[in-house]
């Protein structure tokens, strides 16, 4: 859908901003390579704008699976969300009444791929004009993960440490990651790999189940839910982070706990066996790369820790590492919620800026 559509959408003294524009920055594997829009399926994917003018509005086509579906944006400052409708078009006002001067905004995807939000552009009222966009963060990071890394339950502020209320995805808001909260802490630009009930292999964990798909499926799709889409590949050439984290190993227990149950039994070892690939992989497509391996404080039998500790030491590369946070696998009984999630960045990011200090790889 282009500019011609969203003049179909503009209120008088509306200006059309396409997706396209290249004043427009966007940051997450979102797939631009489209005729109607800019396809938003991961969570913390987002598009920023600079503008002038009173108000802006946003044109979204929906395509959900699961759960409301929610988008965020931060407007000169403050935080906001709307939701958008089930399926079909949305327009959502982002702004209004805004004071003269220059105005930024940054709207992101709050959800995992419990649904898809194409996005075709903005509308700006009040003689609005379209701005060059900022500099950019050198520093990249990328995290491969689960519903923690997404954001999952994250504003569930009653429950910490608790498990989780009951929801319709209100809750979850990937600006309030772990994941996010590291890259904001870092100065940094993120790609957030992040599915809520992954595991590492097939057949494992809670996405997509009965026909559960893994991390070693999803790793390298730009589309990929299959109740929502034909799965696309990303190209791997448009982000080089500097620092790949690794935090899942936490769904992989469902439906058999066989890393508790029996560590060296045959199906712990094919796990450290495909987790190593893994690596492999990763290693090959970021070889210059940082990678860090680890799960996450939500509650899970420390085995899963040992298995990735191993892994990491048998490899004997001095650019993947092994951590734990303080409160490894025994900080909570439900998903992250927000302070938590605060204290993790922390460590997290501590932990990473240590490694630069040793290793350089922010140069």
């Amino acid at each position: 859908m282009d500019t011609e559509y969203l003049r179909q959408q503009a209120l008088p003294g509306e200006l059309p901003v396409s997706w396209r524009e290249p004043e427009l920055d966007y940051c997450g594997r979102i797939d631009r390579d489209r005729e109607d829009g800019a396809l938003m399926v991961y969570p913390a994917s987002f598009v920023q704008i600079r503008f002038t003018g009173s108000g802006i509005r946003a044109v979204f086509t929906n395509i959900r699976s699961y759960w409301t579906s929610c988008m965020g944006w931060i407007l000169d400052g403050q935080e906001y969300r709307g939701d958008l409708a089930d399926q079909g078009l949305t327009v959502l006002t982002l702004g209004e009444n805004l004071g003269e001067g220059i105005h930024e905004l940054c709207l992101f995807k709050r959800m995992d791929s419990c649904h898809m939000a194409l996005f075709h552009g903005f509308l700006l009222s009040g003689d609005g004009q379209l701005l060059p966009p900022g500099p950019l963060p050198e520093r990249r990071i990328e995290v491969y993960g689960d519903s923690i890394s997404a954001g999952e339950v994250s504003e569930a502020l009653d429950y910490c440490g608790q498990p989780d209320p009951e929801h319709n995805g209100e809750y979850s808001n990937s600006y309030y990651s772990y994941a996010w909260l590291t890259a904001r802490r870092l100065g940094a630009r993120l790609h957030d790999v992040a599915q809520g009930g992954i595991a590492l292999l097939d057949r494992t964990g809670y996405f997509n189940e009965p026909q559960a798909r893994g991390m070693e499926w999803m790793y390298d799709k730009i589309q990929y839910h299959p109740n929502l889409c034909e799965p696309k590949q990303w190209d791997f050439t448009k982000y080089s982070p500097q620092v790949v984290i690794l935090a899942f190993g936490q769904n992989d227990s469902h439906p058999e706990d066989y890393m508790a149950a029996d560590y060296d039994g045959e199906a712990a070892r094919r796990w450290r066996a495909a987790y190593g690939r893994f690596l492999d992989t990763l290693r090959g497509i970021y070889p210059q790369a940082h990678l860090i391996c680890k799960t996450t404080i939500l509650e899970h039998n420390p085995a899963w820790d040992r298995a990735i500790e191993q892994v990491v030491a048998e490899k004997g590369d001095p650019g993947i590492h092994y951590f734990a946070y303080s409160n490894n696998s025994v900080g909570t009984k439900g998903h992250v919620r927000r302070p938590e999630a605060e204290r993790m960045a922390e460590e997290l990011s501590s932990y990473i800026e240590e490694l630069n200090e040793t290793h350089g790889f922010w140069e």
